[in-house]
């Protein structure tokens, strides 16, 4: 696989050179691959937030540099403009920043900004509405007439209408109820199915990253603590502990099955998984 995104070196520091200096992010050395699902974790004021503005350029390094396909994002201005376009950003409750008369202009005011051709743009307005299950017959309505879950999904529609190579969500389903996350979820993972852009997900819930993530990125105290696979990760069980994180429920409760004596086959992180160890080993148990 071929990195997308490179972190060398990089801090960030608020209010630098005043009485109220605070270094944020310190010292964060990474590369991203090309088309992978990583999820980003970390206790709340972690840097978790910060690095995901630094990566999107909204902010600039203090230190350090970022990495874009190879090349330095703020080589220029007109590159580091450019990069928004290519590295998308849905921030926590996204549907605050909803502006437009309709859903259907919201979603289209990216590629407008684009320059891009009208028809290319109604194209894309509906792409984008598909993967996040917004029916048609809501574009004509006002954003603010929406459920919170619909509202959401116009403002990840938003960004993905400008077609990222990668997309970063900053806690996209907080504040929604069990079947907003789920739906949210699933629109995200179809996505990246389908098009094959690399998502960076910022999440609290260790149950959503295990369903999701192929690797995790956990920040802790504005420094990178891990940059693995979810197995790997999630085989620092004390570690995580000592970060304020704690492991998916489901992993919790299999390990106490397994030291009860259920030989589970290898470490369970979702409950899809659970269900199918348990009726394997019910299966064989029967015969």
């Amino acid at each position: 696989m071929n990195t997308i995104l490179q972190a060398e070196n990089l801090a960030y520091i608020y209010s630098q050179n005043t009485p109220f200096e605070k270094k944020a992010v310190s010292g964060l050395n990474f590369a991203i691959e090309k088309g992978s699902f990583t999820g980003v974790i970390g206790h709340t004021g972690s840097g978790k937030s910060t690095l995901m503005q630094l990566l999107n350029g909204l902010l600039k390094p203090s230190e350090g540099r970022i990495l874009f396909d190879g090349q330095d994002i703020w080589q220029s201005k007109s590159s580091v403009q450019k990069l928004r376009f290519s590295v998308g950003l849905v921030f926590q409750y996204p549907e605050y920043q909803l502006f437009a008369e309709t859903v259907e202009k919201d979603v289209a005011f990216g590629p407008q900004n684009m320059k891009l051709p009208e028809a290319e743009i109604k194209e894309r307005v509906l792409t984008a509405c598909e993967f996040t299950g917004i029916d048609k017959a809501l574009l004509s309505q006002s954003p603010f007439e929406l459920s919170g879950g619909q509202k959401r999904r116009v403002a990840i529609a938003g960004v993905i209408a400008m077609q990222p190579q990668v997309l970063i969500l900053d806690e996209p389903t907080a504040g929604l109820d069990p079947k907003g996350k789920a739906e949210i979820l699933e629109n995200i993972m179809s996505y990246q199915k389908n098009t094959g852009a690399t998502i960076l997900l910022v999440t609290h819930s260790m149950n959503d990253i295990a369903r999701v993530a192929q690797n995790i990125l956990v920040m802790n105290r504005g420094e990178l603590a891990y940059h693995d696979t979810l197995d790997a990760v999630f085989s620092q069980d004390a570690e995580l502990q000592d970060m304020g994180l704690s492991l998916p429920q489901v992993t919790l409760l299999t390990a106490r099955l397994k030291a009860a004596g259920i030989p589970f086959r290898r470490p369970i992180y979702t409950v899809e998984q659970a269900r199918e160890e348990l009726l394997y080993h019910l299966k064989n148990k029967e015969n």
